[in-house]
């Protein structure tokens, strides 16, 4: 008898200790922690017990392409766009402002925004970011960001001109990033997210030209003229969507670059990556 029972407390102390020593620190982070100038946390997509879930592009599409045409329909963004900048802005819907704030197109407070907000390391150290109580009222306002004095432009385009739209936005000052457009593009064309730009008959055009040019009349502006820039040539862009375990060294080994160039190109603070992050892998 006491045989068994000594066996048996030997049995369970090798299992805790086999436990114990089979977990690993992981090299690639799954989320970011910034300090939140709310108490109220919005829906966020990390499960219970801390385990993070990430998205794919595919499934991303699926969900939010409804919400995109939606407002295409209403105010003449294109689909393609809509839902191409939320791609890029927030990883999939994985990053750290979607899946804790529901932003998803990287919008800052600004000086008209009077809701719920968050503060995270960007331009500087604790920018303002906005928070929404779920993902659709960030697609909303993502249309009406855009209906401002500085991309009123953009609406005199056609509704499946994708490519004018991603160059305009550059070129209104959306993103610093200088490939921001030719990244657009590339989501647009892999993904064939422009097959949801349906070209608008003159009756809608006529009336979504005289809806936008009210609203953009009503709407305060504070805004800052945005010099003119120069048209570049387009380049060859490849992007490469960051997996579990990738390291910039790892990525950087099958496309040719060092650490310190991939940190350049995609304009990066640190070495660490997020799942499902997009890292521009061509110079």
């Amino acid at each position: 008898m006491g045989y068994k029972f000594g066996f048996a407390i030997l049995l369970s102390a090798l299992l805790v200790f086999s436990s114990c020593s089979s977990r690993r620190p992981g090299t690639l982070r799954t989320s970011k922690t910034y300090p939140s100038s709310s108490n109220n946390k919005p829906n966020s997509s990390v499960k219970s017990g801390g385990q993070a879930t990430s998205t794919s592009g595919n499934a991303y599409i699926e969900r939010y392409k409804s919400i995109a045409i939606a407002e295409m329909n209403q105010y003449g963004i294109p689909a393609s766009i809509k839902l191409a900048q939320a791609l890029l802005e927030s990883g999939n819907g994985n990053s750290y402002l979607a899946t804790q704030a529901n932003n998803h197109f990287g919008i800052k407070c600004g000086g008209v925004w009077r809701g719920r907000s968050i503060t995270r390391p960007d331009d500087g150290p604790n920018d303002c970011f906005r928070v929404y109580n779920n993902p659709d009222d960030s697609f909303r306002d993502h249309s009406q960001f855009l209906l401002r004095k500085r991309y009123e432009a953009l609406f005199t385009l056609k509704k499946d001109d994708y490519k004018g739209w991603a160059h305009g936005l550059k070129k209104a000052g959306y993103a610093t990033n200088p490939r921001y457009a030719y990244l657009l593009i590339d989501l647009i064309e892999r993904y064939d997210l422009h097959q949801y730009d349906r070209a608008e008959t003159y009756v809608e055009r006529e009336r979504r030209e005289v809806q936008v040019e009210e609203i953009i009349t009503e709407k305060e502006v504070f805004e800052e003229v945005v010099p003119p820039e120069e048209v570049k040539k387009p380049v060859a862009m490849i992007i490469y969507q960051v997996k579990a375990n990738d390291t910039l060294y790892s990525i950087g080994r099958q496309y040719g670059l060092s650490v310190e160039e991939l940190i350049q190109i995609n304009a990066l603070e640190d070495e660490n990556l997020d799942i499902g992050q997009l890292i521009i892998v061509s110079k």
